[in-house]
C-alpha cells in the first residue's frame, strides 16, 4: 500500500461457489458483486478491496425472464466507423456464456479504478468442473 493510504484491517479472503443453474441473471450478478465489493462484511469501505472470491459454475445453464433472451441486445465497438457489432443474449450463452456473466457482474460494480481489481476476484465456468480445491470453497445458495 502506499504511505498516503490508510491502513485497513486485514481480514481472512473466504472463496464461495455459486451454481448458477436456473439461477436468473440479475439475481445472480447482484448477489456476486455484493460479495465481491465487501458489502457483507462489518469492515466495509468504497475505497478498499474488501471482498472475497466467488467461482460461479454451470454459466451456461443461467436463465433470463420474459422475452430477455431474444429481445436483450449487447454491444461492442472497434471504434472504427461502421464496426459497432451487436449481439442477442441467446447468441451470448450460446457462444460464450462466461464473458456475459462478466459482463453484467462489471455493469454493476463500482465505476473506478477498482473494478478491474474486484473482476479479477470472479472465476466462472460454463459447466460444473473447476481447478479450485485448494481454496476450501464455501457453498453459497442464491
Amino acid at each position: 500500500m502506499d504511505k498516503r493510504t490508510k491502513e485497513f484491517p486485514k481480514q481472512e479472503e473466504k472463496w464461495y461457489l455459486i451454481d448458477a443453474t436456473n439461477k436468473v441473471l440479475g439475481r445472480l450478478a447482484t448477489k456476486i458483486a455484493y460479495i465481491l465489493m465487501g458489502k457483507h462484511k462489518t469492515t466495509y469501505s468504497p475505497s478498499y478491496i474488501g471482498g472475497d472470491y466467488v467461482v460461479v459454475l454451470n454459466a451456461s445453464k443461467v436463465k433470463l425472464t420474459g422475452k430477455k433472451i431474444t429481445q436483450k441486445k449487447y454491444y461492442r465497438h472497434s471504434g472504427n466507423l461502421g464496426n459497432l457489432k451487436e449481439f442477442s443474449a441467446k447468441y451470448m450463452i450460446e457462444k460464450n456464456p462466461e464473458e456475459l456473466l462478466r459482463l453484467v457482474v462489471s455493469k454493476m460494480l463500482p465505476k473506478n479504478k477498482l473494478r478491474e481489481r474486484m473482476l479479477k476476484r470472479l472465476k466462472i465456468y460454463s459447466n460444473d468442473q473447476h481447478n479450485h480445491t485448494a481454496q476450501r470453497l464455501q457453498t453459497l445458495e442464491v
